[in-house]
């Protein structure tokens, strides 16, 4: 898989947080439940100092590497002194190098296509945050992803 490397400054999100693990039989379940969820009860709508319209599925607090628990947050990139409604959490994004994909295609399938792709990877990772942004909601058919996995920086 192709990506460029990038340096991102730090971001400040808002949303729900689960945690899981990748041996979870549920894990999918869980995740697409907190989609379900952000979108469903209002909570996106909700949080009125968006930056943009784009929505974020943030990997954080790794306990080591993806073999055990992180959490999974479904939020959105929002101004640093906004104020959050009683429901929703904020994390920040580290600023650092990262990998960037740029993935097109059936929204669900191409997730599921490119993780599966990356966990094969020899990548230099972080585990710090890792992210999806979603360029465009409403086209579950044909979106476009970028993926931000976080990279050690070299010395």
């Amino acid at each position: 898989m192709d990506y460029e490397l990038v340096q991102l400054n730090k971001k400040r999100v808002a949303g729900i947080r689960i945690r899981t693990d990748n041996n979870d039989a549920n894990m999918s379940n869980q995740i697409g439940r907190a989609w379900q969820r952000f979108f469903g009860e209002g909570i996106f709508a909700s949080i009125s100092s968006k930056k943009n319209d784009k929505t974020i599925g943030l990997y954080t607090n790794y306990e080591n590497g993806v073999s055990w628990k992180y959490d999974v947050m479904i939020c959105c990139e929002v101004e640093d002194n906004a104020i959050m409604p009683a429901q929703v959490e904020v994390e920040t994004i580290g600023e650092g190098k990262y990998a960037k994909f740029v993935v097109k295609g059936h929204v669900q399938k191409a997730v599921q296509e490119f993780w599966m792709k990356l966990w094969a990877m020899d990548l230099d990772r972080k585990y710090s945050c890792d992210f999806e942004e979603y360029q465009a909601e409403g086209d579950m058919e044909n979106g476009e992803i970028h993926f931000y996995i976080s990279l050690n920086e070299k010395k």
